[in-house]
């Protein structure tokens, strides 16, 4: 385990050198998505249409930020439960996706892309959005505004911190974590 810094778009090599338990600092472009957008991008890509994000060698942010106070870029933004993307992560992993933050287990199809692809997964920690909001920097709508908080976010960080949880090798920490501690 050990602290390291990226920036997005993320390269094969960047990918790889991350291990679970990693102390990752993420700085670049992000987009967020959830369910109702997962859902459309899935059906535009199964349909051949373009779809409103570049997936290829970025990272998604599985956000519904609530609304930006005053003199706020966004409002607190944590992560929310990943699982609900599931079935429509392989796809988005078989066209570039290279990077997910979120919270909470991944199913075995998911974790499989993530080695067949070479993804990882990052978890941001849940009932710290206001913290981590401090780290968006400029945050748009880039797609999907009827969706409300749900559309998708263009969204420029600085240091985002999130922790490698399942890397492109497989490997899971929530599976070693809880063998280790919780016998």
């Amino acid at each position: 385990m050990s602290e390291k810094y990226i920036n997005t778009p993320v390269t094969e090599q960047d990918i790889e050198s991350l291990e679970t338990g990693d102390m990752v600092y993420i700085s670049g472009t992000i987009y967020t998505a959830r369910d109702a957008a997962h859902k459309r991008l899935y059906e535009a890509i199964q349909a051949h249409q373009e779809i409103p994000v570049e997936l290829k060698d970025n990272i998604i942010y599985y956000l519904g930020p609530s609304p930006a106070r005053e003199g706020q870029v966004i409002g607190s933004a944590g992560p929310t439960t990943s699982s609900r993307m599931d079935k429509y992560t392989p796809l988005m992993l078989e066209h570039g996706l290279k990077g997910m933050i979120g919270k909470g287990k991944r199913s075995e199809q998911v974790i499989a892309s993530m080695v067949k692809n070479k993804a990882v997964y990052f978890a941001a920690i849940g009932g710290a959005g206001a913290l981590l909001s401090k780290c968006i920097k400029k945050a748009e709508i880039i797609a999907y505004e009827d969706l409300g908080t749900e559309a998708i976010r263009k969204l420029e960080v600085e240091k985002l911190p999130a922790i490698v949880v399942i890397d492109s090798k497989g490997n899971n920490l929530y599976e070693t974590a809880t063998k280790q501690y919780c016998r």
